[in-house]
């Protein structure tokens, strides 16, 4: 029979074993306690200058806004130096002979001379190309003999230029691709509008010529009446220009 020593020492044993298992529940608990987290020190100039990640300016990293966009009505190009150096530049037609002599570095830096930049670049592309357009007033991008939307369209239907012999003639000469913007380049010299679409100078009397070299309204138009008036002429006016000494109207 068990006595009462045998009821202590299992009791003491007992004891022994939940104390046991008390301390290892504590050290397990203790093994899954996260751990502090880690003391950053404040980055020295030099560390920076060795980054090889470092921290690029948010500006650089933004898309560049595209060259060639589309606002419904054709392509149109936003800058005519950028435009001359893409892939979307055709080549000089050079087996024109023509336009062989108008894609000449020299004609360019001429044109430079008397029209700003961007209305050169335009003039000097059209004159050397013999299809590839780019109007000078709204800058669409066109091959001549394409059949255009109308610039000025709502958004229930969209029509096409009417195809005149005006227009395709006019789209030859000077590049400007529509009525509109034939209308724009010769806003200053309204009386002459009739009489110089779709016209060369041979075409063209002296009362017209009279108010082509006319003040004129005065409005600003970026080049495009002196454009007008040179694209009536072959050789654009370029040596009556490009010297001072000769007293030549063009």
């Amino acid at each position: 029979m068990p006595g009462p020593c045998n009821l202590k020492k299992k009791r003491k044993q007992q004891a022994k074993r939940e104390k046991k298992s008390l301390l290892q529940r504590t050290d397990d608990y203790k093994e899954e306690e996260p751990s502090p987290p880690p003391v950053y020190e404040p980055a020295t100039e030099s560390d920076v200058s060795n980054d090889p990640c470092p921290d690029y300016d948010h500006d650089e990293l933004l898309p560049a806004t595209p060259n060639i966009y589309d606002p419904g009505t054709g392509p149109r190009i936003r800058s005519a130096r950028e435009f001359l150096s893409s892939y979307f530049a055709q080549p000089p037609s050079l087996n024109d002979p023509l336009c062989a002599e108008f894609a000449h570095e020299e004609i360019l830096q001429m044109l430079c001379t008397v029209l700003p930049e961007e209305a050169a670049i335009i003039l000097w592309y059209n004159k050397s190309r013999a299809k590839g357009r780019v109007c000078p007033s709204c800058r669409r991008l066109y091959n001549l003999g394409d059949v255009l939307p109308d610039l000025i369209q709502d958004s229930s239907k969209c029509s096409l230029e009417p195809r005149s012999s005006n227009l395709a003639r006019e789209q030859f000469i000077s590049g400007l691709c529509s009525p509109l913007c034939f209308v724009m380049a010769s806003f200053n010299h309204p009386g002459a509008i009739k009489a110089t679409w779709g016209r060369v100078a041979e075409e063209m009397d002296d009362v017209t010529w009279d108010l082509l070299n006319g003040p004129g309204v005065g409005v600003g138009d970026e080049g495009l009446g002196l454009l007008l008036k040179m694209t009536r002429l072959d050789d654009l006016g370029l040596a009556q220009l490009c010297l001072p000494d000769v007293d030549v109207d063009i």
